[in-house]
């Protein structure tokens, strides 16, 4: 038989041990959910007829409703992240109202009823492998060109025929609806992408035009405001590192030509249907000749806004050559 003396010994024990743990463990009343009868659920898309028991607190106490509320006001490059954190999630983010939503929006300017065509036609109803395959403008960043050339300086002192490696970058930001920003300065990404924006003034040097995709080849124009108005008309082709990623684009032709009092007049966002049947060597203005420019046509390299400050992009000229952008 136990002594008494041992059983007061190990209750005494006992409460020294709950109030030491009390001391060091912050209360979490929410802990006690864990004791909460809640009907389980399955996974979305199961087929399975048996029950099944989920012990994450965060689907026994969320009711799918607002996690489906909550996956609905999430990017699409948000949802792929978050389909890497358990089964459930996954099952749920394959949903086809995310991806029908995100593949509307990415391809506003072809229309629904082009969508709906494309869809059947190339990717089997599936609006997930759309938005993997098919080419797109992403818009939640900056495209970034980086390009440099050597000038020759003022020789000074003993130094003779001294060289300045002059860099410079192109930015471009495109929006769903057909428009796109372009501004060419020496600035870096994380100080481009605090302005580059609608609302921007002409000071800031940001000028807007409007674009189309045909497949992965981009169309662009914008016009420059002036005593000599001029017309900017750019050539691209999109592709990605990976599947999907949409990350890079080869710049094609950039192409400056002069347009008349008329065309001036037209809004910014109709420009390119103005020059869109122009050859590369057709100007509207004496004054200023059609020109193909050959130099500074580095592909554009695509840049999140969540990555600007970080980006290798803002390292000194000398220091970026090591790096090579994912």
């Amino acid at each position: 038989m136990t002594s008494d003396y041992k059983l007061t010994l190990a209750t005494d024990l006992e409460k020294a041990r709950l109030r030491t743990a009390q001391f060091f463990i912050t209360q979490r009343p929410w802990l006690d959910l864990y004791g909460v009868n809640v009907r389980p659920v399955a996974p979305f898309g199961s087929a399975s007829s048996k029950t099944f028991v989920d012990s994450a607190l965060i689907h026994r106490c969320l009711p799918d409703e607002l996690l489906f509320e909550i996956f609905s006001r999430m990017s699409p490059y948000t949802l792929g992240k978050a389909a890497c954190v358990c089964r459930k999630w996954w099952y749920t983010i394959r949903n086809p109202i995310f991806w029908r939503y995100a593949c509307l929006k990415a391809w506003q300017t072809t229309g629904v009823t082009e969508n709906y065509k494309i869809l059947q036609l190339k990717f089997n109803g599936s609006w997930r492998t759309m938005w993997l395959l098919r080419p797109r403008l992403r818009t939640d960043g900056l495209y970034v060109s980086r390009n440099t050339y050597i000038r020759a300086g003022v020789a000074e002192w003993k130094v003779s025929n001294p060289v300045h490696i002059v860099c410079y970058y192109r930015y471009l930001r495109f929006y769903p609806s057909g428009r796109f920003l372009y501004k060419n300065s020496s600035q870096k990404v994380k100080d481009v992408a605090k302005f580059i924006n609608f609302r921007a003034s002409k000071a800031d040097c940001v000028f807007s035009g409007s674009y189309t995709l045909t497949e992965d080849k981009v169309e662009a124009a914008l016009l420059y405001p002036g005593l000599r108005p001029t017309v900017l008309r750019i050539r691209l082709r999109l592709r990605g590192t990976v599947k999907g990623a949409n990350n890079r684009m080869d710049l094609l032709a950039l192409l400056t030509s002069g347009v008349n009092d008329n065309e001036v007049n037209v809004p910014d966002e109709d420009i390119l249907g103005v020059v869109e049947g122009w050859q590369e060597d057709e100007t509207h203005n004496p004054d200023v000749p059609a020109v193909s420019h050959k130099r500074g046509l580095t592909p554009f390299v695509f840049v999140p806004f969540e990555e600007v400050e970080t980006s290798v992009l803002n390292l000194p000229v000398e220091r970026m050559d090591y790096f090579v952008p994912g």
